[in-house]
């Protein structure tokens, strides 16, 4: 996906004259609108989302959160659109294994009781996400939790662009399947583990559990060549 999408999707939501909080036409008609495929659409609509301007709701459609900004030189936008260009799945990876397990262990102290709440309330979730889309979409929210309970800004808005980058990649695959993870899916265990170490307040347990999660999540990619 190039930046030439994502400005091009985002210009549009500018004139369109959507309001915040405004559902956003179908992907079909916006592909015929702005001329793109649905996997570039999708692509755009996820890194909007990342960056808070757009909001998914499962069953109902996609909603402008908030209006977006004109387009500066230099904007998360641009910063993710490039670095998808030039990152693969373990690359990410590696990335995320170095800044999120000590996210999860600043947590454990900074969290508030609404961030833990809503962090159980995802992990609770994705075990009933009935499509991929739905799972990945509820993991990243998860993920992006984690680094905003840390407390620390800095830290959260690297992470946001870490996370885009991996959402923007996986989105690259051609063979994702449409129907969602199996009930034995080891994250769902893994990210259970991560909250209730937060829950209790125990930062080397939570850089545990989620440095144990990422670590099997690579090694399950390296052998199935899977990003998930």
């Amino acid at each position: 996906m190039s930046a030439k999408v994502l400005t091009r999707v985002k210009t549009w939501i500018s004139v369109s004259g959507l309001t915040e909080g405004a559902r956003l036409p179908a992907e079909r008609d916006l592909c015929a609108t702005l001329g793109t495929s649905r996997a570039e659409l999708r692509k755009a609509l996820l890194v909007l989302e990342v960056e808070g301007l757009l909001a998914r709701q499962v069953g109902r459609g996609t909603f402008l959160a908030k209006p977006p900004e004109v387009k500066r030189s230099g904007s998360m936008t641009s910063t993710i659109a490039d670095l998808a260009e030039r990152t693969g799945p373990n690359e990410a990876m590696i990335a995320r294994i170095a800044l999120e397990p000590e996210l999860a262990r600043m947590a454990a102290l900074s969290a508030t009781p609404r961030q833990l709440r809503d962090l159980r309330s995802l992990s609770d979730r994705m075990r009933h996400a009935q499509t991929w889309h739905d799972y990945e979409e509820q993991d990243a929210a998860f993920h992006d939790l984690v680094a905003e309970a840390s407390g620390n800004s800095l830290l959260h808005e690297l992470h946001k662009i870490m996370n885009g980058v991996r959402l923007v990649v996986v989105w690259r695959r051609l063979s994702t399947p449409m129907q969602g993870p199996t009930p034995d899916y080891r994250s769902f265990d893994e990210h259970d583990a991560i909250v209730t170490a937060l829950e209790n307040r125990a930062g080397p347990a939570a850089h545990r559990a989620m440095l144990s999660h990422l670590e099997g999540t690579l090694s399950k990619m390296r052998a199935n060549n899977t990003d998930r």
